[in-house]
């Protein structure tokens, strides 16, 4: 479906309609020919619809009318940026399964009572990253004074890309879950944090990394990223 808006004819568009894509990278909106994408029913494509498919059995057969209207409610107080920029709210059904699909995959706890804290955790503006050929590991580091940093049972899901040409600019994936940065109590979670790559990375590649904060109560953060190119 596409997303279109209107002023003195059409501002802007976003999605597909007949055989036509409509989007918007760094240098603006463009069109081309809709592709019907290659459905390669991989492992990980298989985990994921997995997941999807046990959290929508979860709310519907495990939670508690009570905790279904938390994240009703949750929902209708926190809104959300669409394709095109404008306000949107989403169903606490859709939270559910956003916030708690990608901690069943990244081997986190589901969490069924719905939050009561009415705001996504702020994105990390300090988040960035290192990344050595010969060592083949990342040195990330990010705001280790953050809430979620101080508080046990929260996480940063750090996912590497599939490493690029130098000259590449954009990247949108593939991506694989690298690891989860825990929260401490009192202490904090401590920065920088040192990982193995899960995608081989090779001196002069373009490297895009992006993260994720989870919240002890299920919040989940919007996407927030960084890239670099790989050292020797």
């Amino acid at each position: 479906m596409a997303l279109v808006k209107y002023g003195g004819g059409i501002i802007e568009m976003s999605g597909s309609i007949a055989g036509n894509t409509f989007a918007r990278n760094h240098y603006g909106s463009y069109v081309r020919a809709r592709t019907k994408p290659v459905n390669p029913n991989s492992a990980l494509q298989q985990t994921v619809r997995g997941s999807l498919t046990l959290m929508a059995y979860r709310w519907a057969q495990i939670l508690t009318a009570v905790q279904r209207t938390a994240w009703d409610l949750y929902g209708a107080s926190v809104s959300m940026k669409n394709r095109l920029g404008a306000d949107v709210y989403m169903t606490g059904f859709n939270h559910y399964i956003r916030s708690n699909s990608i901690r069943q995959q990244s081997g986190l706890a589901i969490i069924d009572a719905g939050p009561t804290t009415f705001e996504l955790p702020e994105k990390d503006t300090t988040f960035a990253f290192t990344v050595s050929e010969a060592s083949q590991e990342f040195t990330v580091t990010f705001d280790d004074t953050a809430d979620w940093a101080l508080e046990t049972g929260a996480y940063l899901l750090v996912f590497q890309g599939r490493p690029q040409n130098a000259q590449r600019n954009y990247f949108n994936g593939p991506w694989r879950l690298m690891d989860n940065i825990a929260g401490v109590d009192t202490t904090g979670a401590s920065s920088p944090d040192t990982q193995a790559a899960v995608f081989a990375v090779a001196e002069a590649q373009r490297q895009w990394l992006y993260a994720r904060i989870a919240r002890l109560d299920g919040r989940l953060s919007e996407v927030f990223r960084a890239d670099n190119f790989v050292a020797a």
